[in-house]
């Protein structure tokens, strides 16, 4: 199955840079159609299509039980990724309030081809600045210390954190929140709130690095974003794309996937 790829890295061990691969997990968009109409893109990885899309139309409500579905299907021609759900008539009378509501990411073609999606989601980002350069010492100091943060995680253990930094790596903001990507909102939202989001370079997650996640930095301004645990390809990608620095700080090592020019050793 096609659900991770090797990506080159730097790992930072004791000081001493080694060129390694490492497995990311993959990161693609399933668009998903109901009786015809687009209804939902979501991000995930490649697998279990046709579950995927019946786990996700229950958990919606547009179906109670399998005997709502008149037919679901996936398609993964070169380019495309859809899943297809037709419901009975008389589920669709049922749930057709549901069906007219506009809270998702639509496409309006027959198919949607993943490259183009990307694309069409990282139109609004532009490349970053290359100002900033920190030492590969500090970013896992600041890693080390964002558990001393975490209050509600502590009390908890259920709870996600974004921490934002100026360039003398004094702390813009801190926000937790049940959801990563909420978290980042929030942490985010008080730096631009606060009127210092030219001021922000650094962001630091409790969590794995995901599409959105970067895109969401990319928003910010951040220059350098590091997580706890490894990015998605799809990640990397976009990072790279944009001159973002992505890492993962873990076990006192720091695993840099794409922009380690920020990086220094001194």
């Amino acid at each position: 199955m096609n659900d991770s790829r090797p990506h080159p890295m730097i790992m930072f061990q004791n000081q001493r840079p080694l060129h390694q691969d490492q497995h990311l997990i993959i990161e693609e968009p399933l668009s998903i159609r109901v009786n015809g109409k687009p209804y939902s893109v979501v991000m995930r990885t490649p697998g279990d299509e046709v579950a995927h899309v019946a786990g996700f139309c229950l958990v919606e409500g547009l179906v109670d039980g399998p005997e709502d579905i008149a037919s679901l299907g996936f398609c993964n021609e070169e380019g495309t990724n859809v899943g297809t759900v037709i419901l009975t008539p008389e589920r669709t009378e049922k749930v057709s309030r549901l069906l007219e509501r506009k809270g998702f990411i639509s496409q309006t073609s027959c198919g949607i081809c993943g490259k183009e999606v990307v694309k069409d989601l990282q139109q609004i980002l532009t490349p970053l600045d290359q100002t900033f350069k920190i030492s590969v010492a500090h970013v896992l100091d600041c890693a080390d210390n964002l558990d001393s943060h975490q209050m509600l995680y502590q009390k908890t253990n259920s709870a996600h954190a974004a921490m934002i930094f100026d360039a003398q790596l004094h702390p813009l903001a801190f926000a937790e929140d049940v959801g990563r990507h909420n978290a980042l909102d929030k942490a985010i939202g008080k730096v631009f709130m606060n009127h210092r989001l030219a001021d922000a370079v650094f962001g630091l997650m409790s969590s794995r690095l995901s599409y959105e996640l970067v895109q969401k930095a990319a928003r910010a301004r951040l220059q350098i974003l590091v997580g706890i645990s490894r990015p998605t390809a799809l990640a990397v990608e976009l990072a790279q794309s944009i001159h973002m620095t992505i890492a993962c700080a873990k076990n006192k090592d720091l695993m840099v996937f794409c922009g380690e020019e920020r990086l220094s050793l001194t």
